[in-house]
């Protein structure tokens, strides 16, 4: 009835942009970080300032990734390079770690403020795999998961949680490579191959193929379909109420 192969026993969940509507909070303040340094940039070096696309740029270079990898992708996009600083950096300091806090200060400040909204059809999606007695894991890149999944009401939902902190401790690359994910399934006690991955992100559905799971469903918040099956989507849905009525229908 979960609209998944017969294989398939656990849940590996993105969670922003697949269980909470925070992709916005992110994309938003990514915005402003990026924005606010690239008038800076523009000012010191005399160069047109362009800024920071919250569509095309967001989902290229930084939806998905790890804070900092996010931060050199897109500057690389640009030609330009950072000093890496060091994690105490101050928010705005001009350099990655700089950026990165600044960031991060921006969406704590918006979550605390406006709370979590999540996706009800994904709440909807993740009861019922609790009841088909699916395992379910959350693995986000996000060093704030275990804030936003309380916040958001999910824990009681959520098995096992890999987010940036526990990819920071263990070693764990980013998205797009698995190794997170892969750190998911461990946790739930499974192969790859028994595992379905719900990602929203380009880098996320491409970690899902990388690691050889089972299946890799791409949820699509964004009107990119076409890229999220190119990037290795075994099937594109707009909200996973839709995989709900396809189990129905099977």
């Amino acid at each position: 009835m979960l609209g998944l192969p017969d294989h398939v026993t656990a849940c590996l969940f993105d969670l922003d942009g697949v269980l909470t509507q925070t992709a916005r909070v992110h994309n938003a303040a990514w915005t402003e970080t990026f924005d606010d340094f690239l008038r800076r940039h523009a000012d010191a070096t005399g160069e047109p300032y362009r800024p920071f696309d919250p569509g095309p740029d967001y989902h290229r270079y930084v939806d998905g990734r790890p804070r900092l990898d996010g931060i050199r992708t897109f500057l690389a996009s640009r030609g330009i390079t950072l000093p890496e600083g060091t994690p105490d950096d101050p928010p705005g300091a001009q350099t990655v770690h700089g950026l990165g806090n600044q960031k991060n200060s921006l969406v704590l400040e918006r979550i605390r403020s406006m709370g979590v909204d999540v996706y009800p059809g994904s709440v909807a999606y993740l009861k019922a795999a609790a009841e088909a007695g699916l395992r379910r894991a959350v693995v986000t890149a996000s060093a704030n998961g275990r804030e936003v999944v309380a916040a958001a009401g999910l824990a009681p939902l959520l098995q096992e949680r890999v987010d940036g902190l526990t990819a920071r401790a263990e070693a764990l690359r980013g998205k797009p490579h698995p190794d997170t994910f892969l750190a998911g399934a461990k946790l739930l006690g499974v192969q790859p191959e028994q595992a379905a991955v719900f990602e929203d992100a380009l880098a996320g559905v491409e970690a899902g193929r990388a690691g050889g799971f089972g299946y890799v469903v791409g949820v699509d918040r964004a009107g990119q379909a076409d890229e999220l099956r190119a990037h290795g989507a075994d099937v594109v849905v707009n909200d996973l109420t839709d995989l709900l009525a396809a189990g129905r229908l099977a």
